[in-house]
């Protein structure tokens, strides 16, 4: 639905002009595919790329204008502004296979770029472009890298230097007969969505519609190598009960699979069991992870309109809190009941304020930065909650003392073993500021929390061990961190099923920390 020719099929299939289209690979006239070489040295920059080529197209102005509008709307949409895939299109008649792709230093890439008259090299167009409103916020993706990619023809002309420009010798016109599209991505996934989306628009253009010629990627180096696009429908199931439930209708299967080929699926009644769909999942709808988005295009096709306006006497849609927050509230609610005032600070914070004014060192692979921040007091995402707090107290030390505040909330840390490279976790924080230390009043805080939590208190002394400890229990020991004062420190140590880990720490705040935060 992001192009003028989707949304025209999709109207047509779900009028009943026209069926689901059959989205087909084709072999090449000479039946050798293009090929893409893919180096090894792309790992340091973009690591995955694909491709596809769309023989036999014809171009008007309209359809032509809609290419370009639909490549720049996956690139703002689905591809972030190019962070995670770069399109890159060619006339295939202007250059020749196999093609190479490889990431080089900036000085030895040296072509002249989309609709300019001069060569340059890869430095000088970061130049070059930065004054550009449309490339220049795309130039800091890899600026700094010492490779940047691009792509070769076997006779090494440049066809485009992903994600920020194509080589002005490939350009496509309305003359255009056979396009050549190549992505470069960051996110896998991300790649084959834009690329199935992209020509399965487009290939209802082509002299016989509905066809794709595959390229073949040759990547063995991260176990990349494939032919692509994969226009297969991917297979699912639904409930018809899920469905009649969450919609208070009483469809039959048949019913349920006649709607949905309104909606350009394939289905058919499960042979497994009476209560199920078999659907095929046309390479269009990325959208579709659940049976819910089945149910959900099931309604539209029966038309909301005709959807019964009463509430079902039974309902498939059975909601419940997910467990980090059902724990959440649970934390929450018993230091509310203990007389503490819960706030809500901001999750971005300055870099100092997350290291240099807690006394902590930053080692580079913790904190999430931002790339562009607007304001030295949002630069980073926040690694504890403790800022937030002595904020907060500063902000408000004309009130009367003591002051008593907690927050239950997410802090980011950098892991670059996951696929965003960053996590969340839930911490829970609380901060009491007036006339003396505190310590006792915070250490009982933490009693009531672990008491509620049915950890028991685990304590060396005779005859003070408290009951039920060999299952869950905690207990605090001496501990140096520089945010608190020296000797003025603990740990909360837990051991559960037998597993001992430390959840936490308190004490007393460095008198350095307070004057920081101007709470001396």
């Amino acid at each position: 639905m992001l192009c003028f020719e989707g949304i025209s099929l999709m109207l047509n299939i779900f009028r009943g002009k026209r069926t689901s289209p059959d989205y087909r690979l084709v072999a090449p006239p000479k039946g050798e595919l293009q090929i893409i070489n893919v180096s090894k040295e792309t790992a340091r920059i973009r690591p995955y790329v694909a491709g596809a080529v769309l023989r036999n197209i014809k171009f008007t102005k309209e359809s032509y204008d809609s290419f370009i509008a639909l490549q720049d709307k996956l690139h703002q949409n689905l591809a972030r502004q190019r962070s995670l895939v770069a399109i890159g299109t060619h006339d295939l008649d202007t250059v020749e296979g196999p093609f190479t792709y490889e990431a080089l230093p900036p000085e030895e890439i040296n072509f002249v770029p989309l609709n300019q008259s001069r060569s340059m090299t890869a430095a000088e167009m970061m130049g070059f472009y930065q004054g550009d409103r449309h490339l220049s916020r795309y130039l800091p993706i890899i600026r700094d890298s010492p490779v940047y990619p691009v792509i070769f023809d076997s006779s090494r002309t440049v066809c485009s230097m992903p994600p920020i420009i194509n080589g002005n010798h490939s350009k496509i016109t309305l003359n255009t007969k056979n396009v050549f599209v190549d992505m470069t991505a960051t996110d896998p996934t991300k790649l084959e969505i834009c690329l199935n989306v992209l020509v399965s628009m487009f290939s209802q253009h082509l002299e016989e519609p509905f066809t794709v010629e595959p390229v073949k990627i040759v990547s063995p180096h991260n176990h990349q190598s494939r032919e692509t696009p994969d226009l297969t429908p991917r297979e699912t199931q639904a409930e018809v009960s899920y469905i009649n439930k969450c919609c208070g209708l009483s469809l039959t299967p048949s019913d349920i699979c006649s709607l949905l080929k309104r909606m350009s699926y394939t289905a058919s009644p499960s042979r497994a069991s009476p209560d199920l769909i078999d659907v095929q999942v046309p390479p269009t709808r990325a959208d579709v992870l659940h049976q819910a988005d089945i149910m959900e295009d099931v309604a539209i096709a029966y038309g909301f309109n005709k959807l019964p306006r009463s509430f079902p006497s039974e309902s498939g849609m059975i909601a419940q809190p997910l467990m980090i927050n059902k724990l959440s509230d649970i934390v929450r609610l018993e230091a509310a009941m203990a007389g503490w005032s819960e706030v809500m600070p901001l999750i971005l914070c300055s870099h100092d304020e997350n290291f240099a004014w807690l006394n902590r060192k930053d080692d580079g692979t913790t904190a999430v930065r931002l790339a562009n921040p607007k304001t030295a007091e949002y630069q980073v995402v926040r690694t504890s909650l403790l800022p937030g707090l002595l904020k907060t107290i500063r902000e408000n030390k004309h009130h009367s003392v003591p002051m008593k505040v907690f927050e239950v909330s997410d802090v980011a840390f950098k892991d670059m073993a996951l696929e965003r490279k960053s996590r969340n976790e839930r911490h829970f924080a609380a901060a009491w500021y007036g006339k003396s230390s505190g310590f006792e009043i915070v250490h009982g805080l933490m009693d009531r929390i672990m008491l509620m939590l049915k950890s028991a208190f685990v304590t060396g002394e005779e005859g003070l061990q408290a009951k039920g400890a060999g299952e869950a229990a905690y207990w605090i020991e001496e501990f140096d961190d520089p945010t608190f004062f020296h000797g003025h420190a603990a740990a909360i140590h837990v051991r559960i099923e037998g597993k001992e880990q430390i959840v936490g720490v308190f004490g007393i705040l460095h008198p350095t920390v307070l004057e920081k935060f101007e709470l001396r």
